[in-house]
């Protein structure tokens, strides 16, 4: 992606929401004793940053001309983005979701009016459930771990943190497929490069943890996780190889780090966050000297599916 890529989504974005809110968060600061900043994606459309990837990407696919249907597979957030990217731009819309998907994120799903079909016990199930379906007739996938179009409508992100926080000097962001930290960073060390970008992901779904370390493609039998937005298995080669290249560190979590991260955010940020949007909080937890100051943390969703909700109700 070039400087320009990023501006252009950054302007067809802003005809439909403005910047989401960067706020600091000072109980968080002080707490940790790293000037510390919340990016609120949970503000967002669909309470996340992927409807920031998936519009983009539609939008550039319907300039290329007719689409009889767009089809997505994922945990959740990706697909109630598509339904809404698709609403927007009028394209009929079907997303597949894993048996057991997080109920607040299917009821936005078909809230939004797209047909949705349960298949599989993970997202890569539910994705060979969709790649059968676009197969056999004319409807067309859009994946954002592999769409190009989709890390430009992230990236865009960066540049707002830029604005916000010029002095920003390092972000950690929650890594599901990548699409999100390969935006971010690419666009961020365009502007930045001294700017120090740290991924995070859960010790239950370690893919892209383990395959940025080694430096080769390291899949996992299973992703077994709270956070259902990181809940990836197989990463493919390209992502590996530009995560290598863009970003600074990789860092773990655990169940409990992150239901504790929820906790504080809401307890001392009023701040309601879902797991994988936690994570970022987690990691910075854990680490804070691990970061520059200031740093910004992602928010990147808020849909907290009920047995999350009770794990925060157990645990406070």
């Amino acid at each position: 992606m070039t400087r320009g890529d990023y501006r252009a989504a950054r302007r067809l974005l802003g005809e439909r929401f403005g910047p989401s809110r960067l706020i600091r968060a000072t109980a968080l600061s002080d707490r940790v004793g790293v000037d510390t900043h919340l990016k609120l994606e949970s503000e967002l459309p669909t309470a996340s940053f992927k409807v920031r990837g998936a519009y983009y990407a539609l939008w550039a696919r319907c300039r290329t001309g007719p689409i009889g249907q767009v089809v997505a597979a994922s945990t959740g957030n990706h697909g109630a983005a598509v339904a809404w990217a698709a609403r927007e731009l009028r394209v009929s819309a079907r997303i597949f979701v894993p048996l057991g998907a997080n109920a607040v994120k299917v009821g936005r799903i078909k809230a939004l009016g797209a047909q949705l079909t349960e298949a599989g016990a993970d997202i890569e199930g539910a994705r060979r459930a969709a790649e059968s379906y676009v197969a056999e007739g004319q409807a067309e996938l859009l994946d954002d771990a592999t769409n190009a179009d989709v890390p430009a409508g992230a990236g865009t992100m960066g540049l707002e943190i830029l604005e916000q926080l010029p002095q920003c000097a390092a972000v950690i962001v929650p890594v599901g497929d990548s699409a999100l930290i390969r935006g971010v960073a690419d666009a961020m060390k365009a502007e930045r490069p001294d700017v120090r970008v740290i991924g995070v992901q859960a010790s239950g779904a370690p893919a892209y943890y383990h395959s940025w370390h080694s430096g080769r493609v390291v899949t996992t039998e299973t992703a077994v996780t709270i956070a259902d937005g990181l809940a990836t298995t197989r990463p493919t080669e390209s992502n590996v190889a530009e995560i290598r290249s863009l970003v600074d560190d990789m860092m773990l979590v655990s169940e409990s780090e992150m239901v504790e991260a929820m906790r504080l955010l809401i307890e001392t940020e009023g701040v309601v966050a879902e797991p994988s949007a936690a994570a970022s909080v987690a990691a910075l937890l854990q680490a804070p000297s691990a970061v520059r100051s200031p740093v910004v943390a992602l928010i990147t969703g808020g849909n907290v599916s009920p047995e999350a909700q009770h794990l925060l109700d157990a645990k406070g």
